[in-house]
């Protein structure tokens, strides 16, 4: 702390560690576009098996899928093999996506509701297995309140950019797409290419060349009483309900975005392009945001993120058919608040994990970053599993021609629930309690704490 009782400065990540430890953002993004946005609409139109069918089976399996989350995140903080407590989980949890990603996007001709049930099911546990000790790896590279934005914003940078390579892959690779034709289909066969050599390759990288921070401390009560403690940490409830609104929001957009394009814009050749320059902007927003932050805090920064998301979307409503220039205005101007969404709630997130390491003595990093996963997988699944069934109560075919209450029911559900969602966000993150200051004085009572233990 320095004496006007600011933080001091912190030791910064070296730039090469800092580039490997975010890489693995870039296929993992790669991932995470198709599973929201391109194949829901593949199983449900081009398979044939209905709005409802797939948005049940999705919702299922995200279900299922929170069990593990808790599991994995309470094991990564306690044990630790060969690699390390967050590389062996890692290691274990990329051959299992590399596979499951590829039985997925690319399905034999007849497939039913078990088959993308069962598929998804090892999808998302080998998702976990990575995602989980990966995002915790990351809080613990820094316990300095801004070095820590810096590090979720890097790799977050390098999750929009992948996203923007796997909207923009089929298109700057012709070649490969005249091979395998141009549709949703070919699109998921080109992403599970990408993902399959990119995501063993970057996070060999990361796993070489980033090193984990020793263990200070490791819980020393069972996951029960770990969740108990976690579910008293005030702010922690307070972030976790903000974040879990905002990603429902979002994923509302996610889940709705090719229909309103194909149905609405009457536009679906444009969707490449509109997702392209939507993720991009995102990118070259993501140090704006940071500099935002740091002025100004993380919770404040991304009130006004979303509360400026809501101005702008409250547009999407009154477009109609041909109106692809002033979506793309709003794609814009919205991906440029894309960035406050990306780095700035992680960040606080491992500053939640702060109070609960002064308060008990234990370090559970990968446990607090479980519920979060579980956050962010319940909603999405809450969108999905909403959005799909409401369409078809309106009277929307996936497959046919809609009248007009049918296409104002999708214009709705796509840009009007995500404001009235992340109005309630804003609502519970305004007066957040940890800021730069709290975030220093509890680093360093932490830091005098495990002195002490090393001295006595």
């Amino acid at each position: 702390m320095t004496s006007d009782g600011r933080a001091a400065p912190a030791a910064r990540l070296p730039f090469r560690q800092l580039l490997f430890y975010a890489l693995p953002g870039l296929p993992l993004a790669a991932l995470t576009l198709p599973i929201y946005i391109y194949l829901p609409a593949f199983y449900a139109q081009d398979l044939g098996l209905g709005l409802t069918v797939v948005g049940g089976v999705l919702l299922f399996a995200r279900l299922f899928d929170v069990v593990s989350d808790p599991l994995v995140g309470f094991f990564s903080d306690r044990i630790a093999f060969r690699w390390g407590r967050r590389k062996s989980w890692i290691v274990a949890g990329v051959p299992l996506i590399v596979v499951a990603i590829y039985l997925l996007f690319v399905p034999p001709e007849a497939v039913g509701a078990g088959y993308l049930l069962g598929w998804t099911l090892a999808l998302y546990v080998g998702w976990t297995l990575v995602l989980l000790p990966y995002t915790a790896w990351g809080a613990e590279l820094s316990g300095d309140y801004n070095e820590r934005t810096r590090v979720v914003g890097a790799r977050e940078a390098c999750v929009v950019l992948g996203t923007v390579l796997a909207a923009a892959l089929p298109a700057v690779l012709p070649e490969v797409m005249d091979i395998v034709g141009g549709g949703k289909a070919e699109t998921l066969q080109v992403l599970a290419m990408f993902v399959g050599v990119g995501l063993p390759l970057t996070m060999l990288l990361a796993l070489l060349f980033v090193p984990e921070p020793a263990v200070r401390s490791v819980t020393s009560v069972n996951l029960r009483q770990g969740l108990r403690l976690i579910w008293r940490n005030g702010p922690f409830r307070r972030l976790l309900l903000a974040y879990l609104l905002n990603g429902t929001a979002n994923g509302f957009t996610a889940t709705l975005f090719l229909l309103f394009v194909e149905n609405v814009l009457a536009s679906p050749a444009q969707a490449g392009l509109l997702l392209l320059v939507y993720f991009l902007c995102g990118v070259l927003s993501v140090p704006l945001w940071l500099r935002i932050s740091y002025r100004f805090g993380k919770h404040r920064s991304w009130s006004v993120g979303m509360a400026v998301t809501c101005l702008f979307f409250a547009a999407v409503p009154f477009l109609g058919p041909g109106d692809v220039w002033p979506f793309m205005a709003v794609c814009v101007l919205t991906g440029f608040c894309l960035g406050a969404d990306l780095a700035l709630p992680a960040s606080m997130q491992a500053d939640v994990v702060d109070l609960d390491t002064l308060r008990s003595g234990a370090q559970r990093t990968g446990l607090y970053f479980a519920l979060w996963s579980m956050a962010t997988k319940l909603a999405l699944a809450l969108a999905v599993g909403l959005a799909f069934p409401l369409l078809d109560l309106a009277g929307f075919e996936a497959a046919g021609d809609n009248d007009a209450g049918a296409l104002l029911a999708l214009s709705l559900l796509y840009g009007g629930a995500p404001i009235v969602i992340k109005l309630c966000a804003i609502a519970f993150i305004w007066g957040y309690p940890i800021d730069a200051r709290r975030q220093a004085r509890l680093r360093a009572r932490i830091e005098r704490r495990a002195a002490a233990r090393a001295a006595g």
